[in-house]
């Protein structure tokens, strides 16, 4: 889909279909205003009979409105004229983008940039607008036998603007809405795809693969052979069981220049979780294919940074395999060695994020890092404290904490911040091991990142738990790309100082 901008009188833009706001009260936005003088009120008329009272999400098209440059009009409710926050103007663009896909228009004219909202400036509203026109145009149907798209399907939107000097402006916001959306769809698909296909070998090629289409981006895969050289056991442990090699991923951006430290992102990919030994009940158990999310997440960032060529080094790793049961899989009671050399007693064999996690962030102190985040479908309690809105964070640095908060406010793709105390690390304790790799049922996400902080010790680290972020169950089912956002809007930030 393409998206534009161009400013001039509203009267004179030319469009399939142009979309103007209606407040609460049937009050028309400014543009609105305007197209209502020039077809002598037809539009205010109409509204005066209750079509649309203004409530958020409401929609209505309208033919032929008379001395009007477009061939219909979408009104879209935006409740009340003042005090309009992110979240509601959220809503307002949803409905936007729903009735103009339904309709099947092949290009329109949006004039909602124009809104007051709470915590956005114009730049914030188009690239909000993007990203979020895109999610709402998402598809994935490789494997329906009957794909075929509509030929009227939506393929440019174009941002109007009252002055030219706002048009820079915007592109710009356009360019970072297209990057993220790109990332976000890439992250969606491999999310998508059922655990036979997307195996650890087909994260390797696809790695591959976004490497020859952008080359600022540079690949380099290990395999078994090279994790055992390596002693990375805890990883090797989780991977016995599968038939499917394990992968280890590393895909490199220098858009900073040498010497500057990188930031590593470091993604979770169980290709599929079974549970291992500790096999998990079978409803929804097709879900987990979703368990590679945050390596999915993670190279949708990359794609993001490399599109954006943001200046700045940052470096992905992506430990892969699947965690299945067999009869060489591991058992609970097993004890490995992790290639920290800390020992870890494996209580239950579907706490395995952790084991793969914990030798990618030890590897992850080769790089020399400014900061590590790593990016984890890691618990369900997660999802039980904080649902499917917000994704959880724990981190070793305030100051990380903090641009990570403001990176999701500014992204829309928000996060809450749980303790990290000494006082539940204790909840580890093996009477044969360093380490258990589980602490009971209480506090289950605090304890799994108390896990993870004992191999971050030597820099500054954050974990993202996106359990309950990363995909839709229900009748919406589906990979999200979250948090494709957070991560890009923290790279912006900080490649901006």
């Amino acid at each position: 889909m393409e998206f534009s901008a161009k400013s001039g009188s509203i009267n004179k833009l030319a469009s399939s279909c142009t979309v103007i706001g209606v407040f609460e009260g049937r009050r028309l936005s400014p543009s609105g205003r305007q197209l209502d003088r020039q077809s002598g009120g037809y539009l205010s008329a109409l509204l005066k009979k209750g079509d649309l009272p203004g409530q958020i999400g409401q929609t209505l098209i309208v033919h032929d409105v008379p001395d009007t440059p477009s061939e219909r009009i979408l009104l879209v409710g935006c409740g009340k004229e003042r005090g309009n926050n992110e979240a509601q103007y959220r809503r307002i663009i949803q409905a936007m983008a729903g009735a103009l896909l339904d309709i099947h228009v092949k290009d329109a004219l949006c004039t909602l940039t124009e809104l007051n909202t709470k915590g956005l400036d114009l730049h914030g509203k188009t690239r909000l607008a993007v990203q979020l026109v895109r999610d709402r145009s998402y598809r994935f149907d490789r494997f329906k036998s009957n794909n075929k798209r509509s030929k009227d399907k939506l393929r440019r939107l174009t941002f109007s603007v009252s002055e030219r000097s706002d048009v820079k402006t915007c592109r710009a916001a356009i360019d970072e809405g297209q990057a993220i959306a790109n990332g976000m769809d890439l992250a969606r698909d491999l999310g998508n795809l059922p655990g036979n296909v997307c195996t650890p070998s087909y994260l390797a090629s696809q790695a591959r693969a976004l490497s020859k289409e952008l080359r600022n981006l540079k690949v380099k895969i290990l395999g078994e052979p090279d994790m055992k050289r390596m002693k990375m056991g805890a990883f090797l442990s989780v991977t016995r069981g599968s038939r499917q090699p394990a992968k280890l991923i590393t895909v490199s951006y220098n858009g900073g220049g040498r010497g500057q430290a990188p930031v590593v992102l470091v993604g979770k990919g169980i290709t599929f979780d079974s549970g291992g030994v500790s096999i998990k009940p079978s409803p929804a158990m097709d879900e987990m294919k979703y368990d590679m999310c945050g390596a999915a997440g993670v190279l949708g960032t990359m794609r993001s940074v490399a599109e954006l060529q943001l200046p700045i080094n940052v470096v992905a790793i992506i430990p892969s395999c699947e965690n299945m049961p067999d009869g060489n899989a591991s058992k609970p009671g097993d004890i490995v060695t992790s290639m920290s050399g800390q020992t870890i007693e494996i209580l239950n064999t579907d706490a395995e994020g952790r084991l793969i996690l914990c030798d990618a962030l030890t590897y992850a102190g080769r790089f020399k890092p400014d900061t590590v985040i790593d990016v984890a479908t890691l618990t369900g309690a997660c999802l039980v404290a904080l649902g499917k809105v917000t994704t959880g964070m724990l981190t070793n640095n305030h100051a990380l904490g903090k641009a990570l908060e403001n990176a999701g406010q500014n992204s829309g793709d928000k996060l809450w911040q749980l303790p990290l105390w000494d006082e539940y690390q204790e909840l580890l304790d093996s009477n044969f091991a360093d380490m258990a790799n589980i602490g009971g049922r209480d506090a289950g996400t605090i304890t799994a990142a108390c896990f993870l902080s004992r191999f971050t010790k030597d820099y500054h680290w954050a974990h993202l738990d996106i359990a309950g972020t990363a995909w839709h169950s229900g009748a919406n089912k589906g990979a999200t790309g979250r948090p494709v956002p957070l991560l890009t809007q923290y790279l912006i930030n900080k490649a901006q100082g």
